[in-house]
Order: C-alpha cells, then sequence, then structure tokens
C-alpha cells in the first residue's frame, strides 16, 4: 500500500483530540487563511492538487447553522416573522463562492471538509493562478485556466453542481436540467 492509501484510512477515523487541538487554532484565524500544504494530501491530490508554484491551499471557516435573513425595523413586511432563510447552496459551495470572490485572479479547483466543531465548518479549498504560465502548459491544470472564468461562481465545481442536482443523469431528473429557473420558465 502506497501512502495516500494509508492517508484515506486515517482520515475515516480522525484523532479527535488532534483535530480539536487544531480547531482551536483555526478559530483565532480569519475566516480565509492561506496554508502552505493540504491538510488531508489523500483527498487534494484526488481534485488534481500538485506541489508547484500556481497552485495553492486556502482554508475557509463558515459559521454553522440557519442562514437568516436580518429582520426589518420599520414599515409593515409580509416577510417580517420569516427570519430563516433555507438556501439552496450548501456550506462547501458557499465556501468556495466566498474564496472565488476574495482571490479573483484564481480558479477554484475544489475543496474538502477538514473538520466542524459546535460553532464552524472548515473546508480547504485549492485554486490555480490563471495567468502563470507553469499551469498553462500543465495538460491537466491548463484546461481549468483556459476554460471560461469563475467556475464556482457559476455553479460548475463539484458542490455546486451537487446543490443544484446535475450529479442525477437527465432521464432521472429532467427537471434539474439545465437548470431549475429555466426548467420552470419553460411552464414544465
Amino acid at each position: 500500500m502506497g501512502i495516500v492509501k494509508y492517508l484515506r484510512e486515517a482520515w475515516k477515523k480522525p484523532d479527535v483530540k488532534l483535530l480539536r487541538e487544531r480547531m482551536i487554532e483555526w478559530r483565532k484565524d480569519g475566516a480565509i487563511t492561506r496554508v502552505e500544504r493540504p491538510l488531508r494530501l489523500d483527498r487534494a491530490r484526488s481534485l488534481g492538487y500538485k506541489a508547484k508554484k500556481g497552485v495553492v491551499v486556502v482554508r475557509v471557516k463558515i459559521k454553522r447553522g440557519g442562514h437568516k435573513r436580518s429582520r426589518p425595523n420599520k414599515a409593515r413586511r409580509t416577510k417580517r416573522l420569516h427570519i430563516r432563510k433555507n438556501l439552496r447552496m450548501n456550506y462547501k459551495e458557499i465556501a468556495e463562492n466566498r474564496v472565488a470572490r476574495k482571490y479573483v485572479n484564481m480558479e477554484v479547483l475544489g475543496s474538502y471538509w477538514i473538520g466542524k466543531d459546535g460553532m464552524n465548518y472548515f473546508y480547504e479549498i485549492i485554486l490555480v493562478d490563471r495567468k502563470d504560465a507553469g499551469i498553462l502548459n500543465d495538460k491537466q491544470l491548463g484546461e481549468f485556466v483556459k476554460a471560461p472564468k469563475k467556475r464556482a461562481l457559476r455553479g460548475l465545481t463539484s458542490a455546486g453542481k451537487k446543490a443544484r442536482g446535475q450529479r442525477n443523469s437527465r432521464e432521472k431528473v429532467p427537471k434539474a436540467f439545465p437548470s431549475l429557473r429555466a426548467n420552470k420558465r419553460r411552464g414544465n
């Protein structure tokens, strides 16, 4: 067995004490923190991570709980009591979108879960530099850079497709294609 298989097995039942200590440190950091190397190397490699110039790993902290809408202060509102907002995005997609907005010159390659505590979810997101010459010439990573920009904001990453119901086949879920909104517009 290679080292990647051992890493994968170790993350199936992670050391709780060590992970708790790490999360205490992560809580002190900002919402988006650049890290030197990925914590889950097996997961990062499967998503396309390479230890080369132009590939960056970022840790993201996201608050858990309901996504609340702020209560209006004045005037009569029909939606006054509806503070719970049921987002159609999952936490992973929210994390990718926030990173994509912060790092405008980078493209989101993928992301993976690294932990959660009582308050936060933690994800690591792999980014690729769009202008780097080494990335442009790379066979695997070059296609992400040459494709149209902002995959994460258009819901084209794996987490985005899952939230939009695009992981199923067109036969199983015909209303999810090309999108729920487009299908509704067609009158189906």
